[in-house]
């Protein structure tokens, strides 16, 4: 209570794309999407990559128009895959000096910074929930999860952190 807060990120046109880094970067104005395991932004758009050839894309729907409308050409062409997964997943941003502290107590994830520094992204699991995490910030972390799950992750979030021990 007071040292995290956890909030609805609000909502985003979602798809998971498959395919090759350069066209994801061409339909993101050059974005850097290279890195495996690693988030890239480019015009209020972020693509999370969780694969060798796999993002989860996500940004307001007038900012993704665009770029699906590229990567469908792609897909037409026969060289990848687009899904839009919108209505799918639910996102929440989880921020403050225990914020770290609460995921893991449902993720075996090593949350130290060394092990898991900002930008880094991964899928997956909060309690028996598979979910992306994202860490945005020192202290704040996006996580996505299928909307069905919606009410258990966030009841286990809210056990978990009135359960959170003080910081010694």
């Amino acid at each position: 209570p007071g040292v995290v807060e956890i909030a609805d990120a609000g909502s985003a046109t979602r798809f998971v794309y498959r395919g090759t880094a350069d066209t994801l970067a061409a339909a993101l104005e050059g974005a850097d999407v290279s890195r495996t395991l690693r988030a890239a932004r480019a015009a209020e758009i972020t693509a999370l990559r969780l694969g060798p050839d796999e993002w989860l894309v996500f940004g307001s729907p007038s900012r993704m128009s665009v770029a699906r409308m590229l990567l469908v050409q792609a897909q037409a062409a026969g060289t990848a895959s687009v899904v839009d997964i919108s209505d799918r997943n639910f996102a929440i941003t989880i921020a403050g000096p225990r914020a770290a502290d609460l995921l893991a107590s449902g993720c075996p994830l090593d949350f130290d910074p060394a092990s898991f520094p900002v930008g880094m992204c991964t899928r997956t699991i909060f309690g028996k929930a598979e979910v992306v995490l994202w860490r945005m910030g020192a202290d704040k972390f996006r996580l996505e999860a299928g909307r069905s799950f919606a009410p258990y992750v966030t009841g286990l979030l809210d056990v978990s952190l009135r359960g959170l021990p003080p910081r010694a």
